[in-house]
């Protein structure tokens, strides 16, 4: 009996704490909608036309200088794609990504930023979803234009595979990352959904449904940019 009770008192014990730890992920891809409905409602923000010719958004809310060795920066957020073979479909369940890298905090006064990544071709998703990608080594990335009439078909938005966006302080900006880098965050995942998932398994597969948490993030995207208006020939290459 009284193996039983000690039983039962860990169990109790236990609980909160694996609440806990499952509602700051959720917190987290709640973060990821609230951030990006606001971004899309600044009047000189991301262009209509890029969202749309987007494959994948990534998110990753106040991303905040800390100190391991000689210094660095992270980041923890969602992406998202649009689903289907061709990136053609509604937009996925989300995966919960980790940015990395040196210069983040360096460029921008080391202030809590919020990013968007509009990833612009299937290429880049795939190489994104597959393993840790150094953006301008292994993805070619640019600071993205702004402004809702901004030219989308400039040389470097036309080569970029991702084009990356911050807020800081209030103020809106296309920003390079390169030299940053992007991987599945498999830990976080893990907590969301209950067992061990990629991120392709996530956002590609279809392996699991859209959580509560990420309703906000997708039903704007949805509503946003419902369709993917890329050339069709370059979302078969």
């Amino acid at each position: 009996m009284k193996k039983a009770t000690t039983l039962i008192v860990t169990f109790l014990l236990a609980c909160p704490a694996f609440a806990a730890e499952q509602s700051r992920e959720a917190r987290r891809l709640e973060a990821c909608g609230q951030v990006f409905k606001e971004i899309m409602n600044i009047p000189d923000g991301i262009p209509k036309d890029l969202l749309n010719k987007a494959e994948c958004v990534i998110v990753i809310p106040s991303t905040l200088k800390f100190a391991f060795g000689v210094g660095g920066d992270f980041g923890r957020g969602a992406i998202t794609c649009r689903t289907g073979q061709h990136f053609t479909g509604p937009w996925s369940a989300p995966a919960l990504f980790a940015l990395e890298g040196a210069n983040i905090g360096f460029q921008l006064g080391g202030q809590a930023t919020d990013f968007v990544l509009l990833v612009m071709n299937p290429r880049g998703a795939n190489s994104i979803l597959g393993s840790k990608v150094k953006l301008g080594a292994d993805a070619s990335a640019a600071a993205g234009p702004k402004g809702r009439t901004a030219a989308a078909d400039t040389d470097i938005v036309m080569r970029a595979e991702i084009l990356s966006y911050s807020r800081s302080r209030g103020l809106f900006a296309g920003v390079s990352l390169e030299g940053s880098t992007l991987r599945s965050d498999g830990s976080a995942n893990r907590k969301l959904y209950g067992h061990s998932l990629s991120a392709k398994e996530i956002v590609r597969e279809g392996k699991v449904g859209i959580p509560a948490s990420g309703h906000e993030l997708v039903a704007l995207l949805d509503k946003d940019s419902p369709k993917n208006e890329s050339d069709p020939v370059s979302l078969r290459e």
